[in-house]
């Protein structure tokens, strides 16, 4: 088969890097590299340190014939400034290898976070729109940024940069995922007899609006903003419709078959690692994958989602005047991922 794309993908272990990696499989026109490792059988893959920038190059010479590179990779570090040194050399490393392998890349596809707009600093005024102004502290997205537009500027490539925000997807074995967040806990509680109970801020559960972005909604948005000319040296958020949570939370009890019980706040990341051992004997009793409890969810990640107590509303006119008009229900996001995660038997 004659391919007419080839794509590489880096942070294919991720949520929004396995989504993609799925996506452009299922498409004829592309042949698709994973970096590190996917979930997705039957995809090539390359194992690389990106913060070594020899290893990544001699890594890379097997992909000199990548069109399009779709960069979800993720690093954290010890605070916001070392996180943004870790997370700029690796795509600088990155990019690098890719051309002194001979690729000539036609576009780049940069992923960033709601964290752009200054969220995880404190409150921000909704709703975020794409040319608000940079925040004043170190932030790793505004380095790869500028990466791809001093890059793009000499003509080495076009980039375009997507926004999603609390993406959903049913992958397993990365805990930063809010629907084995919410499912796990949800499983919990079933199996204890207690009803579903919002462990966050009452603010955030029926005052403050929040978002999500569906993983697979966002692999199609993807491969537009890999090939529309529209899409080229833009950025783009891409979110689903507001809600609230208590009308999420509602969805996902009658998802489990329980009641919702009043919000108790509490520390998901302090008291949710003692539920280890009942896990355990949770997941014996249903059958379910032998997943470590450690490496199903991200506790302070749920801390984090679920005490936003400001609203969190990306304005999404910019992508649909540019022509990307699809459209997802936010329920239909996260009870579609759990009842994915159910029948691969990684949730009851």
């Amino acid at each position: 088969m004659n391919n007419q794309y080839t794509a590489l993908v880096a942070g294919a272990s991720g949520i929004i890097g396995n989504a993609v990696v799925g996506e452009l499989k299922g498409r004829a026109d592309w042949k698709v590299r994973a970096l590190p490792r996917t979930f997705v059988e039957g995809v090539e893959s390359i194992k690389a340190d990106l913060l070594d920038a020899a290893a990544a190059k001699a890594a890379l010479a097997q992909a000199g014939d990548t069109t399009h590179l779709f960069y979800a990779a993720l690093k954290g570090g010890r605070d916001l400034a070392d996180e943004a040194a870790i997370n700029g050399a690796m795509l600088r490393n990155l990019l690098d290898g890719l051309k002194a392998a001979g690729a000539k890349l036609q576009r780049v596809v940069l992923y960033q976070g709601a964290k752009v707009y200054g969220v995880h600093l404190g409150q921000a005024i909704a709703p975020f729109y794409e040319d608000d102004p940079r925040h004043l502290t170190p932030n790793f997205y505004y380095v790869q940024e500028d990466e791809l537009r001093r890059r793009g500027a000499t003509g080495e490539f076009e980039w375009a940069i997507l926004r999603p925000d609390v993406v959903v997807g049913d992958i397993v074995g990365n805990p930063m995922n809010i629907v084995m967040t919410m499912g796990v806990f949800a499983a919990l509680s079933r199996e204890a007899g207690v009803p579903l109970r919002f462990p966050g801020s009452p603010k955030t559960y029926n005052g403050a609006f929040a978002q999500t972005t569906d993983a697979d909604w966002l692999a199609r948005a993807s491969v537009w903003a890999a090939l529309d000319p529209a899409a080229a040296g833009e950025a783009f958020n891409l979110v689903g419709e507001p809600f609230r949570w208590e009308r999420i939370w509602r969805d996902v009890a009658d998802s489990f078959g329980m009641e919702v019980g009043a919000p108790q706040p509490f520390k998901l990341a302090a008291q949710m690692p003692l539920m280890a051992d009942a896990w355990r004997a949770l997941a014996a009793k249903h059958g379910l994958q032998d997943v470590a409890y450690d490496k199903l969810v991200a506790w302070p990640f749920g801390d984090f989602i679920f005490n936003t107590e400001f609203d969190m509303i990306s304005d999404m006119g910019k992508i649909r005047r540019a022509g990307f008009t699809e459209a997802v229900r936010n329920e239909d996001t996260v009870i579609g991922a759990l009842e994915r995660l159910r029948e691969r038997k990684v949730l009851p």
